[in-house]
């Protein structure tokens, strides 16, 4: 089941939506506002699947509201304005509802809801891959990431240096290109020519790297976030 709230100046459009999510199993409403502000105070502090938004409200539209959240949860506007359905679809809203509202159709946008939801759900339950293929030479080599030691930029190359004694593997891409393949949170770029594993490092100091054995300088444009790193572990 979704979690939902409802916000609208109007006090008889939330009449309407309080009795229609009472008659339907798809969704718990955990609250209503005629206040936009007081609903931004209320997800500051819970989690929702779904928020049920009117557009034209006096203090704050529906539009600025969504456009305000930093997570957005699942949206379906509710409006008297028709004018208003292909801006409600350009931020991703699952479904627009015309006032008055009929039950049929509120139920239908909730069923759409629940189905993006549980996509949403399978997806990130599924396993993520733990390795990469990279062009080198005329092949094409699987790379694990729990083997890499670092990367090295060269000019129009990388080269890939991994933890046993294998050969390093060359392929023709560029540092950022290699970064975006990489998994978040498990490798950083500390210099224009170098990509580290995170969990190979062995220690920071002044403007190095040590892995293992190997010395990566710390680059300027990168020392910030390099700290942060380290400040928090």
């Amino acid at each position: 089941m979704m979690t939902c709230i409802a916000v609208d100046d109007e006090p008889l459009a939330l009449e309407v939506i309080r009795k229609y999510v009472s008659d339907t199993p798809l969704v718990r409403l955990l609250n209503t506002f005629t206040d936009a502000i007081q609903a931004l105070t209320f997800l500051k502090l819970q989690q929702v699947d779904l928020i049920i938004l009117d557009i034209r409200m006096p203090d704050i539209s529906g539009i600025q509201f969504l456009q305000s959240l930093k997570e957005r949860p699942m949206v379906i506007f509710t409006t008297a304005y028709a004018e208003y359905a292909v801006k409600g679809f350009e931020l991703e809203a699952v479904d627009y509802l015309v006032k008055p509202i009929k039950f049929e159709r509120f139920e239908k946008a909730l069923e759409k809801a629940g189905k993006l939801m549980a996509m949403r759900r399978a997806a990130a339950l599924e396993p993520e891959e733990d390795f990469m293929c990279v062009k080198s030479g005329y092949g094409t080599v699987k790379v694990s990431f729990g083997d890499i030691l670092y990367i090295e930029g060269l000019d129009d190359y990388i080269k890939i240096h991994f933890l046993d004694e294998k050969r390093p593997v060359l392929s023709l891409m560029s540092l950022k290109n290699v970064l975006e393949k990489l998994p978040e949170g498990r490798f950083m770029r500390v210099h224009r020519s170098f990509i580290v594993s995170l969990k190979n490092v062995r220690s920071v100091r002044k403007k190095h790297i040590f892995l293992e054995t190997i010395k990566i300088p710390i680059g300027d444009t990168y020392a910030e976030a390099v700290h942060s790193w380290l400040s928090g572990l």
